[in-house]
């Protein structure tokens, strides 16, 4: 078995146990570092993704400057109210590095990969309706991140506010407009070595990441009491995934 797959498959058991602890309230308190390990995982089955796609140099490439991009702009909105919103991050998401959370960039990662493969899917030109799509894709997800991280997990504090649970609207269009330059990048890179995205085994595995990291944060948000939330987020997840499928290339 490739070292790729045993990653896989440890996020696999690592998901499963997660599920039960979470359903039953079974987790410790000092088990908490758990979750931050859990989007660690995630991120880096992106990150392989992009590695397995681009090849070793573009791959590696492409995944730093995701992670240190969204890094550098999780941090400049944590300190200077840039994008997103005003907002501070707790040390409920350790560890840290310069205040932000080091999952943060491990979360984008898994962001991008499976929502480049379900845009790919929609859209297999390519170009700006693809980004536009992906960007969608993330906004969707965030949906139940946010709220789950904010109010549940404490995971970061907003000293802005609006209805959606209290979360500003500039934290959607800063996802959006993340995800979107992002996704553009990874376009001129499809473009550029010639490649297109089908209905392989990577494919689908960063699919299925899509639909287990939302039902995850569902799951969270239906025991927490967040039901618009994990109703609206479920809706959504599922008929953009259910999409994908549909016009996926195989």
């Amino acid at each position: 078995m490739k070292w790729q797959d045993r990653i896989f498959w440890l996020f696999i058991v690592w998901y499963s146990i997660g599920i039960v602890l979470l359903s039953f309230d079974l987790l410790p308190w000092w088990l908490e570092w758990a979750n931050a390990f859990f989007l660690m995982l995630a991120g880096t089955l992106g990150f392989l993704y992009f590695y397995h796609l681009f090849g070793k140099k573009a791959g590696i490439s492409l995944g730093i400057f995701i992670f240190l991009f969204t890094f550098i702009v999780e941090g400049a909105g944590a300190g200077t109210d840039f994008l997103f919103g005003s907002y501070d991050y707790t040390k409920s998401f350790a560890p840290n590095l310069f205040g932000v959370p080091i999952a943060i960039g491990f979360a984008w990662l898994m962001v991008m990969a499976t929502t480049h493969v379900l845009a790919s899917w929609i859209i297999p030109s390519g170009g700006l309706l693809y980004a536009v799509v992906g960007a969608i894709g993330a906004v969707i997800i965030d949906l139940i991140i946010d709220p789950v991280a904010f109010l549940l997990k404490e995971y970061w504090i907003w000293q802005d506010t609006g209805i959606y649970y209290g979360i500003p609207w500039t934290n959607f269009t800063g996802w959006f407009t993340v995800a979107f330059v992002l996704h553009l990048l990874i376009d001129w890179l499809m473009k550029r070595q010639g490649i297109q995205t089908r209905s392989s085994i990577l494919e689908k595995r960063m699919a299925l990441l899509y639909i287990l990291i939302t039902a995850m944060f569902v799951l969270l948000g239906a025991l927490g009491g967040l039901w618009l939330a994990a109703l609206l987020t479920t809706t959504l997840a599922a008929g953009f995934t259910a999409l994908a499928w549909r016009r996926r290339r195989v």
